[in-house]
């Protein structure tokens, strides 16, 4: 006679057989599709059974990262270096990516030059770890440098800060950096890849960002998926402010939330991450309902819905054409990594 398992207890709390195991695979899904908090949940929900699960915890740790939730990435990657679990190298990377979006660079030399000392580097990592040593330091030099004299300033108006071999995570490293100087004096260069139409999207956002934050007011042209805008950094709406943005969520806040919140949420969240890569442009070409329908088709078709199209089409009386050439821009959108991915 078979032996029944045994439903686990945890504090009172009925933990049914594989329930770990299933919460991970949903994080999983939900990070490949890129839908972050939803990840996030599923991981933290899995964390609580299982605290020492190394694939659970690095994933945790991608998600918060990718979600934009810097400190609790930061958090998450020290618990896993502490704990000896997992890929350790692999963690520092991600680690230290987390620690450049939070400007902590005094950090970043502590952790490399700690490394170097106790000789732990594998050889084929040590320049990639000097590099980043190299570069934290230098920040730190040139902070320091400007806070004391700032007449030095026009010292570096010649200084190409993206002349690092075309390598987006490089990029994004220095244009993370200008948060903790006065970006005039690389203006020359910001306008030249703003205008590069080979230049990441992501990293043109970053800059436009980074100039409304430093109250830059003189019009910048920027080119993006084919298209060209004059901007005034001043004047462009916030990027989590886009009027277009703000509408389509107040839309599907009405008409789907209620309906299926998890679905709202995936919608959010995609939407989110592709008004950052599109601004200053919103999404073009065709009405308010076909981008919705269109959002809600391919969020659909992530969950395993391959025949919602025509489904969606009718329920937003929408065009197929419209609704599949929708579809056929935001995968485009879809299939652009990060810098940091």
């Amino acid at each position: 006679m078979k032996k029944r398992r045994r439903i686990k207890k945890k504090n009172n709390v009925v933990l049914f057989p594989n329930l770990e195991r299933r919460l991970v695979e949903k994080a999983l899904y939900s990070l490949k599709n890129k839908q972050y908090t939803e990840a996030i949940r599923f991981f933290e929900e899995a964390k609580a059974i299982d605290p020492l699960n190394e694939e659970l915890l690095f994933g945790l740790v991608v998600a918060y990262f990718e979600a934009g939730y810097f400190i609790e990435a930061k958090e998450a990657a020290k618990e896993l270096l502490n704990s000896g679990i997992g890929d350790y190298f692999q963690i520092v990377d991600i680690y230290i990516m987390i620690l450049v979006q939070l400007h902590e660079h005094d950090e970043i030399v502590k952790t490399i030059q700690s490394l170097l000392e106790e000789k732990e580097i594998p050889d084929e990592k040590v320049a990639h770890f000097t590099s980043l040593l190299q570069f934290s330091k230098k920040v730190i030099e040139e902070s320091t440098e400007i806070e004391k004299s700032p007449q030095n300033v026009e010292k570096h108006q010649n200084k190409d800060v993206f002349s690092v071999d075309g390598d987006p995570k490089k990029q994004m490293l220095l244009i993370a950096e200008l948060a903790n100087q006065n970006i005039r004096p690389y203006i020359r260069e910001i306008t030249d890849f703003l205008q590069n139409h080979h230049a990441h999207p992501f990293l043109k956002t970053m800059l436009l960002n980074e100039l409304k934050e430093q109250e830059y007011h003189k019009e910048m042209v920027v080119n993006k998926f084919g298209l060209t805008k004059t901007v005034n950094p001043v004047k462009v709406h916030d990027v989590r402010s886009q009027p277009m943005l703000k509408k389509m969520i107040l839309t599907i806040r009405e008409q789907i939330e209620n309906e299926d919140p998890i679905l709202f949420e995936n919608m959010k969240t995609i939407l989110e991450r592709h008004f950052f890569l599109l601004y200053p442009f919103e999404l073009e070409q065709y009405q308010l309902n076909v981008w919705i329908a269109a959002y809600h088709s391919i969020c659909l078709e992530y969950i395993g819905f391959e025949d919602a199209q025509i489904n969606i089409a009718a329920r937003y009386e929408v065009s197929e054409k419209e609704l599949l050439e929708a579809c056929a821009f935001i995968q485009e959108l879809e299939e652009i990594s990060y810098p940091i991915i």
